[in-house]
């Protein structure tokens, strides 16, 4: 699981909310929110700074793991 996903799912469930929850909370279909929790490799960017965004954070670029 990606950095992404496995934030987005803790941050998640540490708030008590469901992803149908938290799908309706930040606007973003219920299909989205599993796919990135999930670590769909091919999502769109501003849907996923839109999940971060509920938790006052935003992708932006950094070097990748090794």
């Amino acid at each position: 699981m990606n950095k992404i996903a496995a934030f987005i799912k803790a941050s998640r469930k540490e708030a008590g909310l469901t992803q149908e929850q938290f799908a309706m909370r930040s606007g973003l279909g219920l299909r989205f929110v599993r796919e990135l929790e999930q670590g769909k490799e091919t999502v769109r960017m501003d849907k996923v700074n839109i999940a971060l965004s509920m938790f006052d954070m935003e992708a932006v670029p950094g070097r990748k793991d090794e």
